[in-house]
C-alpha cells in the first residue's frame, strides 16, 4: 500500500467514476484500475461495489476513506516540516468561501506565491455546514470562510473580522431613491438570494418569519455574478456580501440600499482543526490573510 494508491482511491470515491478519476490524476484508466486492484488484494476486501455503470463505496471502502485522508494529510505535513530548506515547499489544501475570492483572496494568493513559489495551494470552495468535517478528516488543512460567527469544539478559530451583508439594486430601481429601508419596504419586492445551503439566505428568511413578512423570491443561485446581473437589470433586490459588489458599486452599476432593519452580522474567519499542527508554510498564509484589509 502506498500514498499514490490511496490518492487514487480517494479520487474515485469522490468522482464515483474510474475514467473521471484517471483523467483528473493524469493516468491511463488501466493504471487506475490496477492500483485499486492491488489495494483490494492487499487489504483482502472489495472497496467499491460495481453495479452496472454505478459505483459506490463498500463498508470497507468507507472505513478506508478516513484513514486514507489522514495518511495523505500526514504526508503533506512531513513535506512541509522535515526538509531543511529555508524556503517552504509542499501542498496546502485550503477551503475558501466563494465570496472571498472576488477581490480579497486572489491578492493574498498572489502575494503568497511570490514569496513561496515552491508552495502549491490547492483550493476547494466550501459550504458552512460541511467544512468542519473536512478539517476533522484531514481533507483540508485550513479554512478561510465568510459566515455568521461559528463555534465548534472540534475547531480552532484563529482569526475573525466583521464583514457586511447588504441589499443591492440598479441605481434606476425605485427603492434606490429611498433614504432608509426596513423589512416592510421589501414586502412584495422580488428578492435575489443565494442558494438553499447558504447561511446568508437563512439569516434573511428567518428575520422575515420573525416579523411575519412573506418574501417574494425571484431567484436563488449560488452564483454571485448572476445575482449582480439580475440586480443590474432591475429584476430584483440582491442580498449578498458587500465585498462581492465593490466594483459594481464603484462604477455605479449597482447601489447599496441604506438599511435600517435588522442587523445580519457575518465575519471572515480562519479555522484549523483543534489538533492541527500549524507549519511555517500554513502560518505564513494565515499571516497574509490576517494582514489583508
Amino acid at each position: 500500500m502506498n500514498n499514490t494508491q490511496l490518492e487514487t482511491f480517494l479520487k474515485i470515491a469522490d468522482t464515483k467514476n474510474f475514467t473521471s478519476a484517471a483523467n483528473m490524476l493524469g493516468y491511463a484508466q488501466s493504471t487506475v484500475t490496477t492500483q485499486i486492484k492491488q489495494l483490494e488484494e492487499e487489504l483482502g476486501c472489495l472497496l467499491f461495489e460495481r453495479l452496472g455503470k454505478s459505483l459506490t463505496l463498500t463498508r470497507e471502502g468507507e472505513k478506508l476513506t478516513e484513514y486514507a485522508e489522514r495518511m495523505l494529510q500526514l504526508e503533506r505535513e512531513i513535506l512541509l516540516e522535515i526538509p531543511t530548506a529555508k524556503e517552504p515547499s509542499g501542498v496546502i489544501k485550503l477551503g475558501v468561501s466563494e465570496s472571498l475570492c472576488y477581490n480579497r483572496f486572489p491578492e493574498i494568493l498572489l502575494e503568497y506565491k511570490r514569496m513561496y513559489p515552491k508552495m502549491d495551494i490547492q483550493l476547494q470552495f466550501i459550504d458552512h455546514d460541511t467544512f468542519p468535517a473536512l478539517l476533522k478528516k484531514g481533507v483540508l488543512d485550513l479554512v478561510y470562510t465568510l459566515n455568521p460567527l461559528m463555534e465548534n469544539p472540534e475547531l480552532r478559530l484563529i482569526e475573525k473580522r466583521p464583514e457586511s451583508l447588504g441589499f443591492f439594486v440598479s441605481p434606476d430601481h425605485p427603492l434606490a431613491k429611498k433614504r432608509r429601508l426596513t423589512e416592510k419596504d421589501l414586502e412584495g419586492i422580488p428578492l435575489l438570494l443565494t442558494s438553499h445551503t447558504c447561511s446568508f439566505r437563512h439569516m434573511l428568511l428567518e428575520d422575515f418569519v420573525r416579523l411575519g413578512i412573506t418574501p417574494t423570491i425571484e431567484l436563488e443561485t449560488s452564483s454571485k455574478e448572476i445575482l449582480k446581473q439580475f440586480a443590474m437589470n432591475q429584476l430584483g433586490v440582491a442580498f449578498m456580501p458587500e465585498m462581492v459588489a465593490v466594483e459594481e458599486v464603484k462604477s455605479k452599476r449597482l447601489k447599496k440600499l441604506s438599511w435600517g432593519g435588522s442587523a445580519f452580522p457575518i465575519y471572515s474567519q480562519v479555522f484549523v482543526h483543534k489538533d492541527k499542527h500549524i507549519s511555517k508554510a500554513i502560518d505564513e498564509l494565515i499571516r497574509l490573510i490576517v494582514k489583508k484589509k
